[in-house]
């Protein structure tokens, strides 16, 4: 009956697997440990596709059934806490963290034992120990605790450390770690086989991709993940994907995506319970209208996030939505109100967890400063941004909000010579959307050279025009990777970046498109 349930899982049928373990739990009897085994992979199950409450409840009941297997207990106590984390549940996320594996609800050991060495030292003991202090806000503790996790996954190839090591380097704020250790993740999985773990992977390496401001990649990724996890069945995490994409698609003037993701995403979240996947999809739509100059709109959405009540934001999430949420209030002419938020967000910068934050926060001061003190204090949130050396995205935003605040002061040249900056920023992280934001400031101030023709060729760059220009002409993968003196996997990189850039599915899409720019280069009209 179980190894039944478990192909069912693995063959992405939830709902006949939930049904076989209906029975096997039966079976059972007061078997407690086949019991256990049926509630993990009920709760496994669940946490994939269904209430991540239930799927709280039994991770639970598998762990403290776990009495004597140490290891075992530990690593579903931390899938007990991550059901809790998916619902925004931080109380039951701090008491899952903190129960030592094989212990019962109320936290005490069973008479003469002790959590041994064994629980510390796995992944998930040391992740589980250092989310404990993230979440009680001390990153320094926190960073210590996961130091042997991270050490482990430079000496492994287990994609299960990878994975938690490279989550770790994110939530301690090294993208350039996270995006390595969770790229080896996937490499590692899809050798091995392992494929319940891959929409967890490129979850997560698609979120480190979205912060280092690298958004044709995470696009690339999450859209991968959602068809891993079409195929898996597991729809929870299918709806974090879409989450993800609608915070690409925010940057992007596409038609609608990123209410369409949002709203998918939103579809499986709301009775699901996923407050993660609420926040992140609430968020990348408010991002949207920020960017379509709809700041009372974006005001409206992310307002309740910050603050108690029914639709507060998952508490390890909002503070990331602040920025936009201090912008739009302040756009809409409501500065006294937000200041509690800027306050709040100097707190979350001082932890040094996000490069970006410093940078970020003098932004903010900037927008609800007196006009006296805005100009220093915009030069300074540019000189924190250079130094950070992260996130094109941010630092352009930076350079909007500077050349609009000069606008509004008819400080026209010195607008002009802002905004322009800002125009090649977003074009390079492929914030089209915002782009356009930029040139429509730009026109404002009266600059002739603020046009919006610019063509699609001209957003990739050269090796990506040369990778195009030679697909276009019928060549293969691994010819273009002789000709250019690439590897195959380079080349197969570049094109994936380029049809998502370019908002094509297929080479003889991307042909058409190379051929009708260079028509109209060429001065023809294109047609016969």
């Amino acid at each position: 009956m179980f190894r039944a349930a478990e192909r069912a899982r693995r063959d992405g049928q939830t709902r006949r697997a939930l049904a076989l373990l209906v029975a096997a739990r039966g079976a059972a009897g007061d078997n407690t440990p086949l019991r256990a085994r049926a509630e993990l992979l009920r709760g496994l199950l669940l946490l994939g596709d269904g209430p991540v409450a239930d799927a709280h409840q039994s991770l639970l009941l598998a762990a403290e059934s776990s009495e004597g297997h140490d290891v075992e207990g530990a690593e579903q106590a931390l899938a007990a806490a991550e059901a809790a984390w998916a619902a925004g549940d931080l109380t039951a996320y701090l008491q899952s963290l903190e129960r030592p594996a094989g212990h019962p609800a109320d936290g005490t050991p069973p008479s003469g034992r002790t959590e041994n060495a064994s629980t510390v030292a796995t992944p998930w003991g040391a992740f589980r120990a250092g989310m404990r202090h993230v979440v009680l806000v001390d990153f320094a503790r926190a960073a210590r605790e996961m130091e042997p996790l991270l050490a482990a996954a430079a000496r492994t190839q287990q994609p299960h450390v990878l994975l938690y090591a490279g989550r770790a380097a994110l939530i301690l704020g090294d993208i350039t770690a996270a995006r390595r250790l969770l790229g080896r993740a996937l490499a590692v999985a899809g050798t091995d086989g392992v494929s319940d773990l891959t929409a967890r992977i490129l979850e997560f390496l698609a979120y480190a991709e979205l912060r280092a401001g690298l958004h044709h990649q995470a696009r690339a990724h999450a859209e991968e993940g959602l068809r891993a996890a079409r195929r898996l069945g597991q729809r929870n995490f299918g709806a974090q994907h879409h989450a993800l994409l609608a915070l690409v698609f925010s940057l992007v003037d596409a038609d609608g995506a990123t209410e369409h993701h949002g709203e998918a995403a939103l579809a499986v979240a709301r009775p699901h319970g996923l407050l993660q996947v609420s926040t992140m999809a609430e968020w990348a739509r408010a991002r949207a209208d920020l960017g379509h100059g709809r700041a009372e709109q974006a005001a409206i959405r992310l307002g309740p996030l910050p603050r108690p009540g029914p639709r507060r934001g998952h508490f390890g999430l909002w503070m990331l939505a602040v920025p936009c949420l201090v912008e739009a209030t302040v756009l809409v002419g409501l500065d006294d109100d937000v200041t509690d938020m800027v306050d709040l967000y100097a707190g979350w910068a001082a932890l040094g967890a996000d490069a970006q934050a410093t940078a970020q926060l003098t932004r903010l001061r900037a927008l609800t400063a007196r006009d006296e003190d805005c100009d220093a204090l915009y030069q300074q949130a540019l000189a924190e941004h250079e130094a950070a050396g992260e996130s094109q995205f941010e630092h352009a935003r930076t350079l909007l909000a500077y050349g609009m605040w000069l606008r509004r002061r008819r400080r026209l040249l010195e607008a002009r010579l802002q905004l322009r900056a800002p125009l090649v920023g977003f074009e390079h992280c492929g914030a089209l959307l915002w782009e356009k934001r930029a040139r429509s400031e730009l026109r404002a101030t009266g600059d002739s050279a603020a046009s919006d023709d610019v063509s699609a060729l001209g957003r990739l760059t050269a090796q990506q025009q040369r990778v195009a220009g030679l697909v276009s002409s019928g060549a293969t993968n691994r010819e273009v990777a002789t000709r250019l003196s690439l590897s195959p996997r380079t080349v197969d990189h570049h094109l994936r970046n380029i049809f998502s850039q370019l908002g094509v599915r297929s080479r003889v899409e991307l042909a058409l498109l190379m051929n009708g720019e260079q028509t109209e280069r060429s001065g023809g009209s294109g047609k016969a």
